[in-house]
């Protein structure tokens, strides 16, 4: 489901703002950006954002400031100093030059004066991008369940649109082996004839009865309704309905692929179509479902 983010925590020392953005996706797919001096809690907010999303591809954007402090501290190696000064002294005696030996000289030199990065508290920065982090997850929870109930009510309404179309196949379902069944003792007649065999009405009778009962679709107008049902009820809870539908909607397909292929009736072949056509409409919703 698509849906965005966007939350921002200041606190003493550091600033977050986190934005996050989910789009269509059968699986969850996390990709997150952050700045690389805290790049050891990447899998930490992966776990955080799999608390509030199952499914989509999800994109996270975490931006941090610092305040009042630097993201670098310098220290300065005395001893080196000292011993830069000392050579430059040993030097100056020895070709009896010119002093000019200044602080800014001996700082110039390697080493002396040496920049590194602050260390960071991990605990501290865990609870500042956490705040910001659940404001960005929550808002676009909210985006999601609102495109959810959209969807929600798309998928209630082809429900009904299904219920209708097998209700008029159920109709038909009589008749159409009715008519099964005449074709099969009007076949069976013929080829007695042809072969000289006299017809025994009873045995015609039993035969094609035998035949039609194979062709029956009544099983699966029955299975095909209760996955209707459950269609219904999954689609308004909230237990990893994506998944669940996916597995009704492979069912009601093998359903209602049988009742095609066993029915030659031209009005069932019409109602399977826009069947197996609504059924896609379904299934491409689902996708956007977790």
């Amino acid at each position: 489901m698509t849906g965005f983010g966007r939350g921002e925590y200041k606190a003493e020392k550091f600033q977050f703002t986190v934005e996050i953005k989910s789009i269509n996706h059968r699986y969850l797919d996390i990709n997150v950006k952050m700045p690389r001096k805290i790049m050891l809690l990447e899998e930490w907010v992966r776990q955080q954002i799999k608390k509030y999303i199952q499914r989509g591809r999800v994109e996270v954007f975490i931006r941090m400031e610092n305040i009042g402090i630097s993201d670098s501290k310098l220290s300065v190696d005395t001893e080196l100093a000292k011993g830069y000064y000392e050579s430059l002294v040993l030097i100056k005696d020895m070709l009896d030059t010119k002093d000019d030996i200044s602080t800014s000289t001996i700082g110039r030199f390697p080493d002396v004066i040496v920049s590194s990065e602050n260390e960071l508290d991990q605990d501290e920065i865990i609870l500042v991008l956490e705040s910001a982090l659940i404001n960005a997850l929550t808002e676009l929870k909210k985006m999601r369940e609102t495109e959810g109930l959209l969807l929600q009510k798309d998928i209630l309404e082809r429900c009904d649109i299904l219920e209708k179309d097998i209700l008029s196949v159920e109709a038909l379902a009589e008749d159409v082996e009715a008519e099964y069944r005449n074709k099969i003792k009007q076949k069976l007649d013929e080829f007695l004839k042809v072969y000289g065999f006299e017809s025994d009405p009873q045995r015609v009778l039993q035969e094609a009865a035998l035949y039609a009962d194979r062709s029956s679709i009544t099983e699966e107008i029955v299975r095909f309704k209760t996955h209707i049902s459950q269609l219904r009820d999954t689609v308004v809870s909230n237990d990893g309905l994506g998944r669940k539908m996916d597995f009704l909607l492979q069912e009601m397909n093998r359903e209602i692929n049988t009742v095609g292929s066993k029915s030659s009736n031209i009005d069932v072949t019409s109602y399977v179509v826009d069947l197996k056509s609504q059924l896609e409409k379904v299934r491409e919703q689902i996708q956007n479902i977790e």
